[in-house]
Order: C-alpha cells, then sequence, then structure tokens
C-alpha cells in the first residue's frame, strides 16, 4: 500500500490509498481508499508510516505520571468476586466490609506485609482505587477490625451454611 498525491488541475491534489496489483505482465493500482479530506501534512506522514519509516520514539510523546501494578490485583479481586467474598464479610455494602475485603486482598498479595503495612504495600498496586479505599489510613484499619470482630459468628454461620452438609463432621481429616 502507499499514497499517491495526484495534481488536480486547479483544485487540491487527490490524496489516494492505494495497492499495487500484478495482472499478468501488467502492474495496475487498485484504489483502496479517497483521503481527500486530511490535510497534505497528514498525508505525508502516513506515507512515511507506509514506507516503514519510524515517526519518532514514542517515549517522548508520554510522561509517565504514576504506574501501579494491576495483574495480581485483578485476580485476587476477581476471585473473591465470584465467591462471595464480600456478602460473606456482610450482606449490606459499606466502607467497613470495602475495607475488610481490602485487608484480606492486600494480605493474599503481600503476605510479608504486617497489617498496618498494608497501606504502604498498597501505594504500588490499583488495590485501593479498585475498592475505593485509597484514603484509608491505620486507624481506618483498626476500626474496620473491631467491625469484622463484631460479626465473627454471623460470618461464622454463613460459611457454615455455604460449605457444611447436614449430619456432616467437622475435623482433621484420618490418616
Amino acid at each position: 500500500m502507499y499514497i499517491d498525491i495526484v495534481p488536480n488541475r486547479g483544485s487540491p491534489p487527490a490524496i489516494l490509498l492505494r495497492e499495487s496489483i500484478r495482472d499478468g505482465k501488467r502492474v495496475r493500482k487498485r484504489t483502496i481508499a479517497n483521503l481527500l479530506a486530511l490535510p497534505i501534512e497528514q498525508a505525508e506522514m502516513i506515507r512515511r508510516v507506509l514506507k516503514g519509516e519510524k515517526l519518532g520514539p514514542l517515549e517522548s510523546a508520554l510522561d509517565v505520571v504514576r504506574s501501579q501494578a494491576h495483574g495480581h490485583v485483578e485476580v485476587v479481586l476477581t476471585a473473591m468476586r465470584r465467591l462471595g467474598f464480600d456478602k460473606l464479610v456482610d450482606a449490606k455494602p459499606s466502607r467497613e466490609r470495602d475495607l475488610v475485603v481490602a485487608m484480606v486482598a492486600g494480605r493474599i498479595i503481600s503476605p510479608e506485609a504486617s497489617k498496618l503495612g498494608l497501606t504502604r504495600a498498597w501505594a504500588d498496586t490499583t488495590l485501593p482505587d479498585e475498592l475505593g479505599v485509597a484514603d484509608a489510613d491505620e486507624e481506618a484499619l483498626y476500626a474496620a477490625m473491631d467491625w469484622r470482630i463484631e460479626r465473627q459468628k454471623a460470618i461464622e454461620k454463613r460459611l457454615a451454611k455455604r460449605h457444611l452438609k447436614a449430619g456432616g463432621l467437622v475435623g482433621p481429616p484420618d490418616g
């Protein structure tokens, strides 16, 4: 493919996107698109790109303002959503529930971080933004842990209802 700029008497030149097709011993031109609406400068840029020329280093056109890891956050949050983890913690959405989910996800993502070190570990990921807890500090985490402790029995009942069968036994496997 190439750009063909064809003079057009008193009118602006026709800017055509074309390809060459061999027909036996003859070479024919086939017009793919008429790019008349483009300014001549843009047509020249397209011509250069089609010839394989690089227009400039992309790095110089972009400024990296902030870069955060996201892949592992997406995997963990997707698994938690599929399991309905947030609804196990509490049926009603709340800030405390979001903080508890964020702390559990943070622990999975950064198991070496302390509970209070989670907010520092979050800084390099999209986790706090995804859960809307980016402004959380240590006090908010402590409050969320206290909130969760108050609901511990209800959480255990929901887990038992989901995973235990009537008459089933709970304990270490025989062996």
